[in-house]
Formats: C-alpha cells, sequence, structure tokens
C-alpha cells in the first residue's frame, strides 16, 4: 500500500519556524518531523510514499533529492567536483513529491495524487502528528469494517474537533469544535478505499469537512480506537515537548 502524506499548508500557527521551511520539515531530534513520520510506517514495511507538497515544496523536493547528503558521511574533492558517500544511511524509501498547489484544501490535494494511487487502497495522514500507531492493527480493522475509510482516534484531554462513535465501531458525526471534553477526536492515520476520491469534488474541499461528512452520511467511515501516545506538532511550544521527549530518550513514537 503507498502512503499519502499532506505536507502542502502553510503552518501559520508555527510562524516562527514556517516563513522559511514548510511546517513538515521543522526538526525534532535533528530530523524533520515528516521524516519521523515515514520511520513510524517503514517500521511496518511501507516504503512507497507520495507526498502532497504546496508551500516551499522545494524545501521538501531539496532534502530527498539530497538525501545522501543530508544523512551520510561524506568527502568532497574540490579538484575534480566529486562526492564520495563514506557510509549509506540510507532508507528503502520511494518517494513521490507532487505540487498539489499552493492554495489547495487537503480535499483537493488528495483529489489532485489520485493518478499516482491507482484503483487501490492506500494509508493517508497528515505531515505534523506523531503516535506510536499500530499501522497493521488500523489496517486489518479497516478491512473487516468493509468501510471506504477507517480514521485513527484519540481521547485527549483537551478540546479538539470530535469523533462520534457507535458502539458497532461506525462514525455518526464529526465536529470540528466540540461542546464538552473526553470526547474522541480525529487523530490523522487514515486507511482508505479509492472510493475515497469519488465524494472529493475540487482544490476547495476539506477533507476534514465536506468529504467526510459525505462519507458520514453514507456510513462509510470506521473509527480505530487509539490508546497509546499521540500528539499534533500545532504549535512551537508542541514542538519544544517533541524535542524534550526526543532528547530525553522517550519518544513513544520512535517504533523502529
Amino acid at each position: 500500500m503507498k502512503v499519502v502524506l499532506l505536507a502542502g499548508g502553510f503552518g501559520t500557527r508555527l510562524s516562527e519556524a514556517t516563513a522559511v521551511i514548510p511546517k513538515p520539515m521543522v526538526e525534532i531530534g535533528g530530523k524533520p518531523i515528516l521524516w519521523h513520520i515515514m520511520k513510524i510506517y517503514s517500521s511496518y514495511g511501507f516504503n512507497d510514499f507520495i507526498i502532497c507538497c504546496g508551500y516551499k515544496q522545494y524545501v521538501i523536493k531539496e532534502y530527498f533529492c539530497n538525501y545522501f547528503r543530508h544523512n551520510c558521511d561524506i568527502t568532497v574533492d574540490l579538484s575534480n567536483n566529486s562526492v564520495e558517500v563514506l557510509d549509506n544511511h540510507s532508507e528503502p524509501w520511494r518517494v513521490t513529491m507532487v505540487d498539489t498547489g499552493i492554495n489547495t484544501l487537503t480535499g483537493g490535494r488528495i483529489k489532485r495524487i489520485q493518478k499516482y494511487v491507482g484503483n487501490e487502497p492506500f494509508l493517508l495522514t497528515y505531515g505534523d502528528g506523531l503516535g506510536d500507531i499500530d499501522i497493521r492493527a488500523t489496517i486489518e480493522a479497516h478491512k473487516q469494517s468493509g468501510k471506504l475509510l477507517s480514521m485513527t482516534t484519540y481521547q485527549p484531554s483537551g478540546k479538539l474537533g470530535v469523533v462520534d462513535i457507535a458502539d458497532d465501531g461506525n462514525v455518526r458525526s464529526f465536529l470540528e469544535k466540540p461542546k464538552a471534553g473526553g470526547s474522541w477526536i480525529n487523530a490523522g492515520f487514515f486507511v482508505c478505499e479509492p472510493g475515497v476520491f469519488d465524494v472529493l469534488e475540487g482544490d476547495h474541499e476539506m477533507f476534514e469537512r465536506e468529504p467526510m461528512q459525505r462519507l458520514v452520511a453514507q456510513n462509510q467511515i470506521h473509527a480505530f480506537k487509539h490508546d497509546g501516545f499521540w500528539k499534533p506538532m500545532d504549535t512551537l511550544n508542541d514542538n519544544k515537548e517533541l524535542n524534550a521527549l526526543w532528547d530525553k530518550g522517550n519518544a513513544p513514537w520512535k517504533v523502529w
């Protein structure tokens, strides 16, 4: 299965960093958060990635096009302009980077990479959230549900967008701004059937709004409840907290 990564937004709440680089390239432990997310999927054997680029896409493209130089010891011989890689820290990744537009919303970004996914199920997540998600378990639960979309959900202590889940695991509603805490929220790790593309209508739609509501109306979203670690990197403070966990050797998302 291919892994689709949404990495094209402006990251305005992290403007201290994203004025220079896109949000998925903000570092944790000296590596972009995008790298950490890809390592999670790779640890489960998923190494074929499609990155939906937009804002400052050239930074993402440059990083992967020069991955060896960023992650290996090298010798540069200036006399003949040659570069020798001294040790190989490469990953078994195939990375397709697609320009999905500067102002395109998440639904439109997903629609634009349909031709690269083809007519097969795929994995989907955002380029700014980390967790010790059992990817294989999400896929198995998705297969058993028979739905077009499975969404990993998480129960935080704060008040974020909530998912109303029935006893049988079906999603009954999705609300961006809950009125009470203790509810399940969208944690952003999805398993999708190709039929999901059929509910996407263009660049102007947020995946989390109209398309998801259409799927809810069709009874086509299943919730996978995750009770481990999950944290989005929305603010500079979030970035500091994630870096602190990494620096202490206590990063729960490091499953590799």
